[in-house]
């Protein structure tokens, strides 16, 4: 419970004053894959995120791009390198980069040059449903998506993947070709319930992307799957995951304040408790910090 070190493995924070956002500037709609997010369209900062994590004995936490504009990618990661030198906190950063783009290796090595930067995300759901799809196409098909890929282990940078299971099968071979990038798969593989066979989908994928022995999984953004969920739902599927990739390739992650439209930090943290509370010990501060501690390599003391 609240006494095992949590290591969140999955937070974002913002400025709204400081960096531009476009997915939370409204108009705001609830067609897209989030619903409507104006309920988190205000400041999140770390004194808001330790607010809403009181109870849970936070250790650590990972910051995960937040979707800034593109060309202020580099300065979210100034912004944030700022802070953990002051408090500590974030452990490690996550930063953008677009792969497909053609100079994307100067931007990689200026967030490498940041003592926390520790991977890189670039968002790449694709879905046919208009109302599911982060972007018009699969970058992921594309060669130079692909080259861009390739280069981050140079720059000793994991990757983030946030896909939709649809996408996992075909970059499972892409990923088996560079052992050397760690891969941390967003949100538990975002499972899409209302295709024909989405969880035999999800099911299937996230079994090509588990045989990488380098592939783990964070357990979150269970909202993304059931809006709104309960625990009946989301039990199976977080208990499959865990026997998919095993207890020590899971990081359990708050996704706040994003999860927030699903649901307050106690209620996810509850539950995921919850679910686990048959594991041993070991396993217990495995998933909810030991795996995040050493994946993101934080050097923290558990």
């Amino acid at each position: 419970m609240p006494e095992i070190p949590f290591v969140d493995a999955h937070v974002h924070l913002w400025d709204l004053s400081r960096i531009h956002y476009p997915w939370l500037t409204g108009p705001f709609s609830d067609d897209g894959p989030n619903g409507s997010v104006e309920p988190i369209a205000r400041n999140y900062l770390l004194d808001d995120y330790l607010a809403d994590a009181a109870r849970w004995n936070v250790v650590g936490m990972v910051h995960v791009d937040a979707g800034a504009e593109p060309a202020a990618a580099l300065a979210e990661t100034e912004w944030l390198q700022a802070m953990r030198d002051e408090r500590g906190m974030p452990s490690g950063i996550v930063a953008f980069a677009a792969l497909d783009d053609p100079d994307v290796d100067t931007l990689l090595a200026a967030h490498a040059k940041h003592p926390g930067v520790r991977g890189i995300r670039h968002i790449v759901n694709w879905h046919p449903d208009p109302r599911r799809t982060y972007g018009p196409r699969d970058v992921t098909q594309d060669e130079a998506w692909a080259r861009g890929y390739a280069r981050l282990a140079h720059h000793g940078l994991s990757f983030d993947l946030q896909c939709y299971p649809g996408q996992m099968e075909p970059l499972a071979g892409l990923i088996a070709r560079h052992p050397d990038v760690p891969v941390i798969v967003n949100h538990m593989g975002m499972a899409v319930a209302t295709d024909p066979d989405g969880f035999g989908d999800w099911r299937r994928g996230m079994r090509a992307l588990a045989a990488n022995p380098h592939v783990v999984t964070k357990i979150s953004g269970v909202g993304f799957v059931h809006r709104p969920w309960t625990i009946e739902q989301i039990r199976p599927l977080i208990l499959e995951a865990i026997e998919i990739f095993g207890a020590e390739r899971c990081l359990f992650a708050s996704d706040f304040p994003t999860d927030k439209l699903f649901g307050s930090f106690d209620r996810h943290m509850e539950a995921y408790h919850g679910i686990v509370a048959d594991f041993t010990d070991a396993e217990k501060r495995a998933l909810f910090g030991a795996n995040a501690n050493r994946v993101y390599r934080l050097g923290l003391d558990l």
